[in-house]
């Protein structure tokens, strides 16, 4: 029987742990369309999980993927710049794909990482860094790649457009429309990358690289 390729996930928090369930629950799915059998080997977090039933996955050194050839593939699902860019810049520079929904990873290196990919000769992705569920940067890039794109608009933060259609629609304040939001799960326990910008900065400037071929970085929009 063909031996499964392996992959591993970066960080096991909420967003790990769900795309490391989520495999698990669609795994025949995956592999049917992959068109290979696949299993995740290795899961990296500084936190222990022992009474997780994937516990025997876990690492806490990233050489222990790096390192590893069996590796085909990497989820980052730690966020941020630090440690993530460091671990993914090594990923790549030992030829494993890396994919990611970090759009703060992407629009700060994002550059630098599709660089390297293209140097080892594998694949930096990130489409759910932008419109999560809502296929966006693959159309940019390859459906409308002969196109001449002059302006994008559109609705970038949901929870900034809740929040918003809630003070607009039903005459509430800010703080109300807020707490409604984060009880709903729209927003963040710490919900300030939504409401000061960041989040929209940051995929706007991940749109507008692909778009006009140069990088945006954020510190300038």
């Amino acid at each position: 029987m063909e031996c499964a390729k392996k992959i591993a996930v970066l960080g096991y928090g909420v967003v790990g742990s769900g795309v490391v369930e989520l495999f698990y629950k669609n795994r025949k799915q995956i592999e049917q369309k992959a068109g290979y059998s696949l299993d995740i080997k290795y899961i990296l977090d500084i936190r222990d999980f022992t009474d997780s039933p994937y516990s025997e996955k876990f690492t806490k050194n990233i050489d222990d993927i790096v390192n590893d050839i069996e590796i085909i593939a990497v989820a980052e699902c730690m966020g941020g710049t630090k440690p993530a860019f460091d671990f993914v810049k090594s990923c790549l520079e030992n030829g494993k794909s890396v994919v990611t929904s970090n759009k703060e990873l992407v629009a700060m290196k994002g550059d630098i990482l599709l660089k390297t990919a293209k140097e080892h000769n594998c694949n930096f992705l990130f489409e759910a860094s932008v419109g999560g569920a809502i296929p966006i940067i693959r159309p940019l890039h390859k459906c409308l790649a002969a196109n001449k794109i002059t302006q994008i608009t559109g609705i970038l933060n949901g929870t900034t457009n809740y929040i918003l259609t809630k003070m607009e629609n039903e005459s509430i304040v800010f703080s109300k429309a807020l707490s409604q939001a984060q009880q709903l799960g729209y927003a963040e326990r710490d919900p300030s990358a939504d409401i000061l910008g960041d989040d929209a900065c940051r995929k706007i400037c991940i749109l507008s690289s692909l778009v006009f071929g140069k990088h945006v970085y954020p510190q300038y929009v």
